[in-house]
């Protein structure tokens, strides 16, 4: 079986939790959007200078947790930036506002009042040009785990790794 059908028919929500590491293996996690799942791999967007995009420079690997109710997918991969023509494209899909609010925000970064940020924000072109430092990564699969609760702990766990032929399906006791 292929582990992205079944990550189609299991997943409903585009709401997933990133976790990603320094290079010293300080964890960090927030929730972000999926932007895009095919045969390439898991697509989410940010600003480059952000601390998940300072630790994926400096470490890319993630893991990424896609809850609802009795099910859990987990999916662990190697992250790498998508080519700036697929990120403009994306960037081109947003609203104007959103734009806007993207290219003035320093993500991370310490501001001195909201005020300042909403002057920031003003001071943006109405359609502004995806800005250098922000775009879209791609989570390439390294393992799908795909969790579903049953009955008295008897959860059902399956996990998928990359094989010879395809992907390898393997039950794990839970």
């Amino acid at each position: 079986m292929n582990p992205l059908e079944l990550f189609r028919d299991w997943v409903t929500t585009d709401e997933m939790a990133l976790a990603t590491a320094s290079a010293g293996g300080r964890p960090s996690l927030r929730m972000v959007l999926l932007k895009g799942a095919d045969e390439r791999g898991l697509m989410f967007c940010s600003n480059y200078e952000s601390r998940k995009g300072e630790e994926l420079d400096e470490n890319p690997y993630a893991a990424l947790l896609f809850r609802e109710p009795d099910i859990q997918v987990r999916i662990d991969g190697r992250v790498e930036r998508v080519a700036a023509a697929e990120s403009d494209a994306y960037w081109d899909t947003r609203p104007a506002e959103s734009r806007r609010s993207a290219a003035a925000s320093r993500q991370s970064r310490p501001i001195g009042s909201r005020a300042e940020l909403e002057a920031a924000v003003a001071a943006q072109p109405e359609e502004p040009p995806r800005p250098a430092y922000w775009g879209c990564y791609r989570l390439i699969p390294e393992s799908y785990e795909f969790w579903k609760h049953r009955e008295n702990r008897l959860h059902e766990r399956r996990l998928f790794t990359p094989g010879p032929g395809g992907w390898t399906e393997m039950l794990l006791q839970p």
